[in-house]
């Protein structure tokens, strides 16, 4: 079986002091554990992540590099002993598959990690390409190449084109452990992302109201929470029923304060859950002024629940820029599938714009809904989705930003 070899590119833990191989630890035994059974051979060696594996692997080892947070970007490489003649074969062979892609022109980069080789960077460039030339396989276009070819000498030579964009970030793991409120929409999940690459581990709290809500809506939240799970390496959701507090809000509560009031009690319950699970703090999918829940007072309101941290990675961003970024991760298309969740169920017509945090509380006080709240949470279930398994069908081509 024919054995292939990609490189990565190492993020900003580069930047990183005296704990730099910490985080390169995270990230060695983050991509393991993405291609637990695939038969890969991983090694961090001078700011490269190398994974080796048999051909069959290939989308086993790319759809894990896609999510891995932690690298810049990645390719597949050739690789060749570090000597003139090899290398001239190995970019043939790169510009041979080119043109069979259609390109036309190309140019060579180069990078010369070992300073001993006799050529540098850009005698590398110049004699590189030489039976390309020769040849006439391809012609030189630097400024506007139809194919890039990159050669690095390093313990060996690697050449490679079609180079990936990386998730970037920091190692996931590394960053503490956070509880997020995921709904089926569009904006928790790329919340929960933001925050994957900051390195923060994460569990998740989704709250359902059956039988008002369909079981499609949970399982449109299980598939988001299995696509965040690649990129955090694992996530376990707790579907939370929420059906008897949200019928206790709209027979006691004012119909203006019912949206208000039910974010103030998902707050609540995810103190709880927080606890249970040690959850350092909460992160939510909200955007300033987006919605009526969502103005500055109304923020306030519900932050005054939360006895954690409460992140809003979203706060400053508007709709378009959530949505590139949940097409980019794969959640958007299962996001808009049309199943409503329990924020839409006995939402009012006319909601409260600008609460105040005392009445709030005060009509918070009046549902006497602590029991309803603790009783959810002590009967929610629980379920874990590992890295290396998927509901839904993910490519290797992330698009992250």
């Amino acid at each position: 079986m024919a054995s292939i070899i990609y490189l990565a590119k190492l993020g900003e833990l580069t930047l990183k002091g005296s704990n730099k191989a910490d985080f390169e630890r995270r990230l060695v035994a983050n991509i393991r554990r993405a291609l637990v059974g695939a038969g890969a051979s991983v090694r961090l060696q001078a700011g490269r992540l190398y994974v080796e594996a048999d051909e069959c692997a290939s989308t086993a080892v790319e759809g894990a590099l896609a999510h891995l947070v932690g690298i810049t970007g990645w390719a597949k490489a050739r690789a060749c002993d570090k000597s003139l003649g090899a290398i001239r074969e190995a970019v043939y062979g790169e510009a041979l598959d080119a043109k069979e892609s259609g390109a036309r022109t190309f140019k060579i980069e180069a990078r010369r990690a070992d300073k001993g080789f006799p050529l540098d960077s850009y005698g590398i460039q110049r004699e590189a390409p030489l039976l390309v030339c020769e040849r006439n396989l391809l012609a030189v276009d630097v400024h506007r190449p139809d194919a890039v070819i990159t050669v690095e000498v390093r313990d060996r030579a690697f050449v490679y084109r079609n180079a990936h964009k990386g998730c970037r970030g920091l190692p996931a793991g590394t960053g503490g452990k956070g509880l997020l409120l995921l709904s089926g929409g569009i904006d928790s999940p790329v919340a929960g992302y933001r925050m994957i690459r900051r390195g923060m581990r994460l569990d998740a709290a989704y709250f359902h109201a059956f039988p008002y809500t369909p079981d499609e809506a949970q399982r449109k939240v299980e598939d988001i929470a299995a696509v965040l799970a690649r990129f955090g390496m694992s996530l376990r959701l707790h579907a939370v029923g929420f059906t008897a507090v949200q019928v206790r809000i709209k027979e006691r509560a004012p119909e203006a304060y019912r949206t208000l009031l039910l974010r103030y009690c998902m707050i609540q319950a995810a103190n709880l859950l927080a606890e249970r699970t040690g959850a350092q703090c909460l992160v939510s999918g909200e955007s300033l002024g987006q919605v009526a829940s969502q103005t500055l007072e109304n923020m306030t309101v519900t932050e005054s629940a939360a006895r954690f941290p409460l992140l809003r990675p979203l706060v400053g961003l508007d709709k378009e820029e959530i949505i590139e970024t949940a097409k980019g991760i794969g959640t958007y298309g299962i996001s808009i599938l049309p199943y409503e969740d329990c924020c839409t169920l006995f939402s009012p017509k006319h909601p409260v714009l600008r609460a105040r945090a005392g009445e709030t509380r005060s009509l918070y006080e009046a549902l006497d809904a602590d029991a309803l709240i603790a009783e959810a949470c002590e009967s929610c279930e629980a379920k874990r989705f590992p890295a290396q398994e998927s509901r839904v069908a993910l490519s290797g081509n992330v698009r992250v930003s």
